[in-house]
């Protein structure tokens, strides 16, 4: 294991085929001003966070220091548009009847002998929809009531079935599902752990609604050259916290640390902070501007792209902090995602273009995003995210006009030519997301939001006119199979084989953690290095949330075939921010980490000029399955990003499980195959 650890830090401050800037980069203590025009407060002060004031050019207004203001945090959002399922007018006394008789129902059904668990649920589920289609505004309330009755969760968490919380989405989903069928049975098993439903069977699928072409005998990905290298920067779940209140509890036992108001339940008496939250970020919380403003100065300097920029960068999702419920609005969305473009725009992407994709925290409710065939005005009730993101897109010059129309069309996803032979295409796969309610209606259709549809066609087009393609989206295809929902990740699975050779690579975030996905041929039902196809990056977060530290990646790219040739990481190590509050001289240090070639590719022969592909990532698991557990050690290390609190993976159970969900690019894969409870190192 110390062998391997030294050969993948011994390239550290200079690669061999780019320019690096130097191993590590210190920010200054006090924040930069220069970062926004004006300030809420005095932004050379080191007692709280700064409050920068944000004008948004795209709705032409300025968000105002209460949204943000870490001691008075707006709760209860009331001034949303909040939207139930259309059904006929009842009386009130009728409605209450109705309520009373379905009530009643759901607990005869639940207190009933002879029938599973799952029986029940489905059944309650069936009647409850009765409510959803004839009085959907007591659908909240009668969730809560089960909810609390039944202790399906704490009282806070039965809360979020409130109407001014989820409730109404969730209404939504019961008088549109098929409560009786898959769709009921789905909910059940992913939402009610106690019904213990098995998981549904996978859609079925067929190719000829994808693609009517079939793939070329010959295809062929192009072999890059290796002599005309570009930087790529990816970064991932930067989860800024505006809220962030230095000096409060960074410890809590619940919700999001480093927020007033939110101790540790071990001090709760007296409110004083069993660790003080640094100026500079912590394990459990978000990242403050403090950290963010270092993070952004330092990825030009420590990847040598102050002059030059960088050919492109790719930014797979979250952006807004992880706020509860309560304490979220369009506002503070729309906030947030103003103030982040704005300053990426200003200090990493002023002359190349910043692809993105929609994060599962980037939307409100959190998570939730409705399909467009829903009746009436729900086919458009989010479009109000996907608008303003597009046009933030336009305004930052990344996007024109024509894509700006189908990112408003296609829930925030869309493509655009990078360069005369690159496709970028960002999806939005929060639409696959097991917490996404919407995502339950129609579970048996295998394309019921229509956007893997866009993808193949999409690719299509690539094959056609001889393009590489760059795919990307937030939540994770696959992994550990904890993230997505088996059905459509399936689908996009083959999707991915059929157009194998036109895509350079694969980007994802959302888990805060660095690693990788092999896709295989065949769905992946021989496992070989010469069945490997496709291989993806799951960025790391700039956020230390949970027990990780802050990080971010960059791409060594051939600039013909568009490959990946290298990938370079750096750190900032999170555990070393409290010692920086005594004092204004410095901030915090952002490292180099590794170099993916040298860390995974001492034991491959590889030409150098050879990209980093599936069949070399193949090749790196199989000498995790023969070096005693050394490289699996690393790559576990490596995934926390070096944290201190980075659990061991030792046992040869986590080393297979993780070996696992490397080869398993889709969610119904890892679920059939991999050992589970090893996905995270958090």
């Amino acid at each position: 294991m110390k062998a391997v650890f030294i050969l993948a830090l011994a390239g550290a401050a200079q690669a061999a085929n780019v320019t690096l800037g130097p191993s590590a980069w210190t920010a200054a203590g006090i924040f930069p001003t220069s970062l926004f025009s004006t300030y809420y407060n005095n932004p050379t002060q080191t007692v709280s966070q700064v409050q920068p004031v944000i004008t948004d050019t795209v709705l032409n207004i300025t968000y105002p220091a209460n949204l943000t203001n870490p001691d008075t945090i707006p709760s209860n959002d009331t001034a949303d548009p909040i939207e139930y399922p259309h059904a006929p007018k009842l009386s009130a006394s009728a409605a209450t009847a109705l309520y009373q008789n379905v009530s009643l129902s759901i607990q005869a059904i639940i207190t009933s002998n002879g029938t599973s668990n799952c029986t029940k649920c489905i059944n309650a589920l069936t009647e409850g929809q009765r409510l959803a289609q004839q009085a959907p505004h007591l659908v909240p309330q009668l969730m809560v009531a089960l909810c609390n009755q039944y202790k399906f969760a704490s009282k806070a968490g039965c809360n979020i079935y409130m109407p001014q919380a989820q409730g109404p989405m969730y209404t939504q989903v019961l008088a549109y599902g098929n409560m009786s069928g898959y769709d009921g049975q789905y909910l059940c098993e992913n939402f009610i752990s106690v019904s213990k439903c098995p998981r549904p069977p996978l859609p079925t699928f067929n190719s000829s609604d994808f693609w009517s072409k079939p793939k070329p005998t010959n295809a062929t990905a192009p072999e890059p050259k290796g002599t005309n290298r570009v930087k790529v920067l990816h970064m991932s779940d930067f989860h800024v916290d505006p809220r962030y209140a230095t000096g409060s509890e960074g410890n809590c036992t619940s919700g999001l640390c480093c927020r007033h108001g939110n101790p540790a339940a071990s001090i709760y008496s007296n409110y004083t902070p069993s660790v003080s939250a640094p100026r500079f970020g912590y394990f459990l919380c978000d990242t403050p501007w403090s950290l963010g403003a270092a993070a952004v100065q330092a990825i030009p300097a420590l990847t040598g792209t102050n002059e030059t920029g960088f050919e492109m960068t790719i930014f797979t999702g979250d952006l807004v902090s992880h706020d509860p419920y309560y304490q979220l609005s369009r506002g503070y969305i729309e906030y947030t995602e103003t103030a982040l473009y704005d300053l990426w725009k200003k200090t990493l992407n002023k002359d190349s273009p910043l692809y993105a994709a929609i994060g599962n925290h980037d939307s409100y409710q959190q998570a939730f995003d409705a399909p467009h065939n829903l009746p009436g005005v729900l086919s458009k009730q989010l479009s109000w995210n996907y608008n303003h993101l597009a046009h933030l897109w336009k305004k930052e010059g990344w996007i024109d006009g024509k894509t700006t129309s189908v990112a408003k069309a296609h829930y925030g996803g869309y493509s655009a030519m990078h360069a005369k032979n690159l496709k970028v295409i960002t999806i939005n796969t929060d639409l696959w997301y097991r917490a996404n309610v919407f995502a339950y209606i129609n579970s048996t259709a295998p394309d019921n939001f229509g956007f893997l549809k866009f993808l193949a066609d999409e690719l299509q087009e690539c094959e056609d006119k001889g393009y590489r393609a760059y795919v990307m989206g937030h939540v994770l295809s696959g992994w550990d199979g904890t993230n997505p929902l088996p059905g459509p990740t399936d689908v996009f699975y083959q999707i991915i084989d059929r157009y194998s050779h036109v895509i350079a690579a694969l980007f994802w975030g959302h888990t805060h953690e660095d690693q990788n996905m092999i896709y295989y041929a065949n769905n992946g039902t021989s496992i070989s290095a010469a069945t490997a196809q496709n291989i993806a990056w799951v960025g790391p977060s700039i956020t230390p949330l949970t027990n990780l530290n802050s990080g971010f990646k960059m791409y060594e790219v051939d600039g013909e075939t568009w490959d990946i040739l290298d990938a370079h990481t750096w750190y900032s190590n999170v555990s070393s921010f409290a010692e920086l509050d005594d004092q204004i001289d410095i901030g915090p240090s952002y490292r180099y980490e590794y170099s993916t070639r040298q860390a995974y590719g001492s034991n491959i022969t590889w030409p150098e000029n050879a990209p980093l592909n599936a069949t070399w990532w193949h090749l790196v698991t199989e000498q995790m399955e023969t070096d005693g557990g050394d490289l699996v050690a690393l790559y576990n290390t490596y995934q926390g990003k070096s944290s201190d609190l980075t659990a061991n993976c030792t046992s040869s159970e986590c080393i297979q499980a993780k070996i696992c969900y490397i080869r398993s690019g889709s969610g119904s894969l890892s679920l059939e195959n991999c050992q589970s409870s090893y996905g995270s190192v958090q």
